[in-house]
């Protein structure tokens, strides 16, 4: 097995290392004919990948389980043994084990080879492992899934098995919780229930359909990022969703990234791609005219739909789809002017960010990789610094990725955590200094020369689709008030009542909420049931005492009975609540 450095000072990650090469001997035990390939550690556990034909299912998970306990049972030392490159072929070559092979033929010539043996089982692995089987007390296999060798769908499809493991009982206990939460708030059976969106197969895997009322959040969402960027002294662009051939030969996406871009068109004899980035376009809108230093920076934002191939094996609902829509921006500023524009960009991503309900976070800071890098170093080592003066500026907390920047600038990445702490990876502030040299990027000096000017890429949803599946998630459908698709839902106890919970209903669409009157002939029991399945945050029942004394009886999905109140009364909540997103501020 090849394992991934730098956990080597992580119990936890030895500790799921070392349940991965047990669960392997386990597998080999109960099925003989089933082929161990890889199986690394990952955040929050690690996986195994079966070269097995017939498949495994999920009874087979308990059987393994079961003879894992057996083997952890038997207190087999691991035992680390080292082995000429010679000798390590013959071995894996006398097992039939052509996948160990060929891993070995693909390392370095000068890699130092080493297998691992606990009782009958030996792999190929770099280490290290706990001392004894029977340090692995707190495990749980989770799933099976399939995979392709080495992730290349054209090579074999092996079965991969999903597993955990934790220093201790407790710390299982509760991640096992955690994972029983998760499910309960998957954003693709939430968002079936709510009818927010749909995948049909029929129009292709990975592209959204957004249903009205998905269709009414993604409105909002995008009218406040406007809104808000407009505030903040940017201009929106719009740009095509096809380009000639030679623009993406020129940004060099055809050169570097063209496993990921759909096939060409041909239009007029002449070659188009459907876009994977927006860069290309605001470039060119740059590019339009000749700029002096006085009209910089131009701070460029986009809404723009992109198209990316994505493997049908890993498109899961919202988070990982082929046709999603950046928020994306570009700021072309000067060297002095660098600075202050990551600064306000900065306090601009984390505003919103906490807009959206989002106060926990983690950043990092990714800097020159060692080997492929375009500029020279002093560019990168101004740019990082300016980076880091930022977040320092603002008292932020944030690891340094070394080593871990694109090859085309140093970059901030912010992961936001969830309401069950879980990390996901949205927004990104990213130099550029591959882009504008390809595109012969200039500015006019004070000095009547030309300047390259500097060029920032930066997402803050990253897309709206994994951002929308993320809120659905963080949110369990139940949205803030001010994104919620239906605010209200007037329920009639009686046909009598539908003229009163009319015009109470009309009143409040005057005042710009978002409202809906059930004045069906349904039981009010039914009614209010229905309302809170779809996550309204208000109900307003209408009755005999209601339609009498011109009052309104409101309920609150989550708080329960807030009594009679006038429609005046029950505006000033509405309208508290409707501003509360200020305080994001």
């Amino acid at each position: 097995m090849v394992c991934r450095p730098g956990f080597e000072d992580n119990p936890t990650e030895i500790v799921r290392h070392s349940a991965a090469h047990i669960m392997a001997s386990a597998v080999v035990r109960l099925f003989p004919n089933a082929k161990p390939t890889i199986g690394p550690v990952i955040e929050d556990g690690f996986f195994y990948d079966f070269d097995y034909p017939p498949g495994f299912t999920e009874n087979d998970l308990q059987k393994i389980e079961d003879e894992m306990r057996k083997i952890i049972k038997s207190n087999a030392p691991f035992e680390r043994i080292p082995i000429s490159r010679e000798e390590a072929i013959r071995f894996f070559e006398e097992r039939g084990d052509a996948y160990k092979v060929e891993i070995i033929n693909d390392l370095p010539a000068d890699a130092a080879l080493t297998l691992y043996k606990h009782g009958d089982f030996t792999d190929l692995c770099r280490g290290p492992h706990v001392g004894y089987t029977k340090k692995v007390k707190a495990f749980k296999l989770l799933s099976i899934a399939g995979a392709y060798w080495r992730g290349d769908e054209t090579k074999a499809q092996l079965q991969r098995i999903y597993g955990t493991a934790f220093l201790t009982r407790e710390e299982l206990d509760a991640h096992l919780v955690k994972i029983e939460e998760a499910k309960k708030r998957d954003h693709r059976r939430i968002g079936k229930d709510l009818e927010l969106f749909s995948i049909n197969e029929n129009i292709g895997g990975g592209l959204v359909l957004w249903h009205p009322k998905g269709a009414r959040i993604r409105h909002i969402i995008e009218s406040f990022w406007k809104d808000e960027h407009f505030k903040a002294g940017y201009d929106l662009l719009y740009s095509p969703h096809i380009g000639r051939a030679d623009l993406w030969e020129t940004s060099g996406h055809l050169g570097f990234y063209s496993e990921n871009m759909y096939s060409p068109m041909d239009i007029d004899e002449l070659k188009y791609y459907i876009k994977p980035m927006n860069c290309p376009f605001h470039i060119m809108v740059y590019k339009d005219k000749l700029h002096s230093y006085r009209d910089l920076p131009y701070r460029w934002a986009e809404l723009g739909t992109v198209y990316r191939y994505e493997r049908s094996g890993v498109l899961h609902g919202l988070m990982r789809v082929r046709g999603f829509t950046q928020d994306d921006a570009h700021i072309i500023c000067t060297k002095d002017q660098m600075q202050d524009e990551v600064l306000r960009t900065i306090r601009f991503c984390l505003y919103i960010l906490r807009a959206f309900g989002f106060d926990h976070y983690e950043i990092y800071l990714a800097t020159k990789p060692k080997d492929k890098y375009v500029g020279d170093v002093e560019l990168w080592q101004r740019s990082e610094e300016a980076l880091r003066r930022a977040l320092d500026a603002e008292s932020l907390s944030y690891q340094v990725d070394e080593g871990g920047g694109a090859f085309y600038g140093p970059k901030i990445d912010i992961k936001i955590e969830d309401a069950i702490g879980r990390k996901w990876q949205c927004s990104t502030i990213q130099f550029d200094f591959n882009l504008p040299e390809r595109f012969d990027m200039t500015y006019v000096g004070a000095d009547g020369q030309r300047h390259r000017p500097y060029m920032v890429h930066r997402a803050l949803l990253g897309s709206l689709e994994r951002f929308f599946g993320v809120m659905i998630e963080h949110y369990a459908g139940h949205f803030p008030f001010w994104l919620s698709p239906v605010q209200i839902k007037v329920l009639t106890i009686a046909d009598d009542f539908i003229d009163y919970a009319g015009r109470v209903t009309e009143k409040l669409k005057q005042k710009n909420f978002r409202v809906e009157c059930d004045s069906r002939g349904e039981k009010l029991g039914y009614k209010i049931r229905e309302a809170q399945l779809q996550k309204v945050p208000y109900m307003i029942v209408i009755g005999e005492k209601e339609n009498t004394e011109g009052t309104l009886s409101v309920r609150h999905s989550k708080k329960g009975d807030l009594g009679s109140l006038t429609l005046d009364g029950f505006l000033e909540i509405l309208i508290k609540e409707q501003h509360s997103l200020q305080d994001a501020d």
